[in-house]
C-alpha cells in the first residue's frame, strides 16, 4: 500500500531525519561514563532513560517498514533495550532506521504502527520532530546551551502544531505560554511542556 507524497517530500524528510539523529548521535557519544544517571528535562528520566526510548522508537522504523505489524514486533523494544553497549546500540538503531527509509519508494508506504496505519513520509516527520525535541533534553542534561541545529526547530514546530493532544500522547508535559516574541526554539519548547532555562541545578 502506498500514499504518494508531492515532489521534495522524499528529499525533505530524509535530510530532516539524518540531521536529527546526526545531533542525537553526536551528544550520545559525549556523554561520560558517569553522565547515564544524569537528570533531564524530561521529568522521571535520566540521561540512560532518555537514550533508550529513542532507540527503541528507531529500531521500530526499520521493522515497520519491512512490513511486520506491532503484534508480529510484540515486547521486543520495550525494557531496556541498551545493555552494556548504549552508543553501539543507539547507532545501529538510527543507522538502520535511516537504511529503511532511504529504500526506493519507502516515504510513500503505508505501515502497521501502535496506534493505527501511518504513511512511513508522516511516520518519520512525526519521529524526526520527538528526536530534535529529546535532541535538546540530551544536550541541556550534558550541559550544553541545547542550541538546535539550524531549521529543526522550525521543522519540529510545523509537525507538532498540527497534534491537538499532544501531551497526551504521554512523551511530553502540558504545554506552557510562550513569551510574545519568542522564536521557534521557544515556542517549540513552550509546546512540549520545557522550560527553555532548565538546568540540573534548578531541580
Amino acid at each position: 500500500m502506498e500514499c504518494p507524497h508531492p515532489p521534495g517530500f522524499h528529499i525533505e524528510v530524509r535530510e530532516r531525519y539524518v540531521a536529527a539523529g546526526s545531533e542525537v548521535t553526536r551528544l550520545v557519544r559525549a556523554v561520560p561514563e558517569d553522565g547515564w544517571t544524569a537528570a533531564t528535562p524530561c521529568r522521571d528520566w535520566d540521561v540512560r532513560t532518555l537514550v533508550n526510548h529513542l532507540a527503541a522508537q528507531h529500531l521500530w522504523v526499520c521493522q515497520a517498514v519491512a512490513g511486520y505489524t506491532p503484534a508480529e514486533i510484540g515486547r521486543r523494544f520495550q525494557g531496556d533495550v541498551l545493555g552494556f553497549n548504549p552508543v553501539g546500540v543507539w547507532e545501529s538503531a538510527v543507522n538502520t532506521a535511516v537504511r529503511a527509509l532511504y529504500q526506493p519508494g519507502a516515504p510513500d508506504l503505508l505501515v502497521h504502527l501502535p496506534y493505527g496505519l501511518r504513511d512511513v513520509g508522516g511516520y518519520a516527520r512525526e519521529l524526526t520532530a520527538e528526536t530534535v525535541v529529546h535532541g535538546w533534553d540530551l544536550a541541556r542534561a550534558l550541559g550544553e546551551t541545547g542550541r538546535m541545529p539550524r531549521g529543526a526547530a522550525q521543522y519540529a514546530l510545523a509537525e507538532f502544531s498540527g497534534y491537538r493532544h499532544l501531551a497526551g500522547t504521554g512523551l511530553f508535559d502540558p504545554p506552557l505560554d510562550a513569551l510574545p516574541g519568542a522564536g521557534d526554539q521557544e515556542r517549540l519548547l513552550a509546546l512540549t511542556g520545557r522550560n527553555p532555562h532548565w538546568s540540573a541545578e534548578r531541580i
